[in-house]
């Protein structure tokens, strides 16, 4: 059984015992038949939203529905009800201990307890606070959510190289990362997301995987997405974890047919500004795609050392890698600049220093050095899940300065 298969089977088990629990709170609070149908109907949605969640991998027709109701689904099944489970139980020893202290003081003067009429109003009060206040909460977020995924900033940075060759002192790179064309990134924002790359005019475009979000009918809308662009020294990507969802081949067949040049433990040679300039393109995982594949540190270091193989000591080198943790190996080579991705910034940030980011990962967001060696970490400029907090989506626009 696949971790997958059982995350599913939770949530759908949560859902259920959520719903039943809130149900019969409202019942025995006195709540009539309408509150408890608006109760269940939201319930009622999220069962279905995430059938529809699940259904999306092999139809497109589900992977079309509003942003408003899967940005709900996601946010109710990833945040809201693993908060529940927690509080819940909190609350379940809570009213254990008040019935345990109930029992022993149940022979106490009656005059301590209330009237019975009051005791119903605050009970009633209570039951549908704990019943709504979490499909509130969801609400807030969603519309939160459908703001942010509208939203994406140009992010500047200039990388201080020592000696840079002369002849690409200033050169521009626009960093376009985890785009991940489908579910939540298409149509409108993704031709905005283009206009905004092109605006920038950078010598070249580089792409540090996860054009899709997983599924392989997303690939068009994708690919088109990346033909758009347009730099002098052209537009170069790789792949990512997201990529391989529907299969290596699949995807990498459909891009390369495209004629996109896709780089997967391959090397392209240009020249920019009349300079040799080698991009190193690294694969994601080992030759055969495992869906746990490909975040451990061995299986990255193996995947450079093929690639630093081919490295041309005349050329200056750029690595693009999807993981920023190849970064390590690469500076221990002395490769001068790496670009990846992958981190989202850390998706859910307190801040700069505590969150999701550094739990995960040794880089998630921003510039990095050792030595003379640098790395660059975009928050990505797509979204695979609809909320971000303190890791804003962004294009990054690098400027090389020779020191």
């Amino acid at each position: 059984m696949s971790i997958v298969t059982i995350i599913i089977a939770s949530l759908l088990l949560l859902d259920v015992g959520w719903w039943f629990v809130a149900d019969r709170v409202l019942q025995r609070a006195g709540w009539k038949a309408q509150a408890r149908i608006l109760h269940s109907f939201f319930f009622g949605l999220q069962l279905a939203g995430l059938a529809a969640v699940i259904a999306s991998r092999r139809s497109e027709v589900w992977d079309r529905l509003p942003a408003v109701f899967t940005s709900a689904v996601y946010l109710w099944h990833l945040i809201v009800l693993p908060l529940l489970l927690p509080l819940s139980i909190a609350v379940g020893l809570v009213a254990l201990l008040a019935w345990i202290i109930g029992k022993i003081r149940k022979g106490e003067a009656s005059h301590a307890i209330k009237p019975e009429s009051d005791a119903i109003t605050r009970r009633a009060f209570l039951a549908a606070t704990a019943a709504f206040t979490p499909q509130l909460f969801t609400v807030g977020l969603t519309a939160i959510a459908l703001r942010q995924l509208e939203q994406f900033r140009v992010r500047r940075m200039t990388i201080p190289i020592r000696d840079l060759p002369a002849a690409l002192n200033g050169l521009t790179i626009a960093h376009v990362s985890d785009i991940h064309a489908g579910r939540f990134t298409r149509g409108a924002i993704l031709r905005e997301m283009t206009a905004a790359v092109n605006d920038l005019r950078s010598d070249l475009v580089l792409l540090t995987g996860d054009l899709i979000n997983g599924a392989l009918h997303e690939l068009p809308e994708g690919i088109e997405t990346v033909r758009r662009l347009d730099a002098p020294s052209g537009v170069y990507m790789i792949e990512g974890n997201h990529d391989l969802f529907p299969g290596r081949e699949a995807f990498e067949s459909h891009v390369k047919r495209s004629g996109i040049p896709l780089l997967v433990n391959e090397t392209a040679q240009l020249t920019v500004r009349d300079h040799p300039v080698q991009l190193l393109g690294q694969r994601w995982g080992g030759p055969i795609f495992r869906r746990r594949q490909g975040n451990d540190d061995g299986t990255i270091t193996a995947a450079f050392e093929e690639l630093i193989a081919l490295r041309d000591p005349e050329a200056f080198p750029i690595l693009l890698a999807h993981h920023p943790h190849a970064f390590d190996p690469a500076a221990a080579a002395g490769v001068p600049l790496t670009l990846a991705g992958h981190t989202h910034g850390g998706q859910l940030m307190l801040n700069a220093e505590t969150g999701f980011g550094p739990w995960m990962f040794r880089y998630w967001s921003g510039h990095y050095s050792r030595g003379d060696s640098h790395l660059v970490v975009s928050n990505g400029v797509g979204n695979w899940f609809p909320l971000r907090t303190r890791a804003p989506a962004e294009i990054i626009h690098l400027t090389l300065q020779r020191v």
